[in-house]
């Protein structure tokens, strides 16, 4: 039975946001945020300030329908009653799908396996309007079946350095990822790219993509997209691929964290 009042709880919640209106997920001064947008929504309702720490700390324009979150709150009603009064007052671009109390320990970034990024690509020679906001349109035509093959050697752990830099707080500097899927759908002009890892480098999707864009283009090859893989040198990537295409879709925990994303 649900209690009646959540005295100092802390809770998980997933989130979905429409990331063009943000200045990335974290709090950042004078900057429009989820996460600032989360915690003055909390605030509204409990009426004292409350922190709010994301799984991914997505960049600016970046997209999330997976994005997990946890908070401490004084609420004198239930769960039910926090869920939708939560979505009431927040503005429309972000939404709580799921709440629930955290287990014990549980922290929404260090408890987490894996997370899965999308990044969708319009293909074809005219935009789209109903896309342009979640999608990379790309009027050249690409090689799928290039792309791919290229992708593919991302699987496995290796030192990723190329395509990102570590996020702020890794004082050691570790860039080595363990990427578990790397793998790119096509259904019509849409071409979807999929990539979970235990972890992320900054910009480490949109580095990815724009690379092998340049492979689907030609204009590399996979024996050199390979090398510049193994270069561990961010100079050597190109293009990067833009904000709007990417997408957080899922965060990963064990079952017994009893947290879904």
């Amino acid at each position: 039975m649900e209690p009646s009042s959540i005295a100092a709880h802390r809770l998980w919640a997933k989130i979905e946001y429409d990331g063009t209106g943000f200045f990335g997920f974290q709090v950042q001064p004078g900057e429009r945020t989820v996460q600032g947008e989360l915690e003055r929504a909390l605030a509204s309702l409990a009426g004292s300030p409350t922190r709010v720490v994301g799984a991914g700390r997505t960049d600016r324009g970046v997209h999330a329908e997976g994005q997990i979150v946890s908070f401490q709150v004084d609420w004198k009603h239930g769960l039910a009653e926090l869920h939708r009064g939560l979505n009431a007052v927040l503005a429309p671009d972000v939404a709580v799908l799921e709440l629930g109390p955290a287990p014990e320990g549980f922290h929404p970034r260090f408890s987490a396996r894996s997370r899965t990024y999308r990044y969708t690509i319009l293909n074809r020679p005219w935009p789209s309007p109903l896309c342009r906001r979640t999608a990379w349109h790309v009027a050249k035509e690409l090689d799928a079946a290039r792309m791919a093959e290229a992708s593919r050697l991302l699987v496995g752990t290796q030192d990723m350095a190329t395509f990102g830099r570590p996020p702020e707080g890794d004082r050691e500097g570790n860039t080595v990822r363990t990427v578990l899927r790397a793998e790119w759908k096509e259904g019509g002009s849409l071409l979807t790219f999929y990539l979970e890892a235990n972890a992320f480098l900054f910009r480490m999707v949109r580095s990815i993509v724009g690379m092998l864009a340049l492979v689907g283009w030609k204009e590399i090859s996979v024996g050199e997209f390979r090398a510049i893989l193994e270069a561990r040198d961010r100079s050597r990537v190109k293009r990067v691929a833009p904000a709007h295409g990417l997408c957080l879709v899922e965060v990963n925990y064990a079952a017994s964290e009893g947290v879904t994303s």
